[in-house]
């Protein structure tokens, strides 16, 4: 089985848990980046990661997923939000829709926390008190929490999503 693992990573945290699901996966992987992938469709199946934006994929990997055609796939993606957060289980549940919605089969899932980009933070900082994404302390610490991510358990349990791929 010809696979594919792709990423789009803005801080780089998605390029570090895909990194860590390639070892997981068969050797003869092929592995790069979203945007340098010009047919997925020569694949038998591909995994797609990206980070989170306003609850979906970033368009990038977007874009990319909406090319993916009956094949049996995979995503994993990373986010500032707690892994376990209603946020979250409707960031998987929105990955899923787009994936089936061109006919594949959805194998494996993954999401984790990563480290929030620095301008955002700052961004909220700047929000008054009546402003949804004001910095407030539950805010802050999620902010301060998510800078340690992924971290290695982190890797340690994407490799485990993807173990028995394909």
């Amino acid at each position: 089985m010809k696979i594919l693992l792709t990423y789009s990573s803005k801080t780089g945290n998605t390029k570090a848990v895909a990194e860590a699901i390639l070892k997981a996966l068969p050797q003869g992987t092929d592995f790069f980046e979203v945007g340098k992938v010009a047919d997925p469709n020569i694949y038998d199946a591909v995994i797609v990661g990206f980070w989170i934006d306003q609850g979906h994929p970033n368009d990038e990997a977007l874009e990319f997923i909406q090319k993916i055609k009956n094949k049996k796939t995979g995503y994993f993606f990373t986010l500032g939000a707690y892994p376990d957060s209603e946020h979250a289980k409707d960031c998987h549940k929105s990955a899923e829709e787009l994936l089936r919605k061109n006919g594949n089969e959805v194998l494996a899932g993954f999401g984790c926390q990563g480290k929030i980009d620095p301008e955002l933070t700052e961004k909220f900082m700047s929000f008054p008190k009546d402003h949804p994404h004001y910095m407030d302390e539950a805010r802050r610490k999620r902010h301060q929490d998510a800078a340690s991510h992924p971290d290695q358990t982190d890797f340690e349990n994407a490799q485990k999503a993807f173990k028995n791929f394909g």
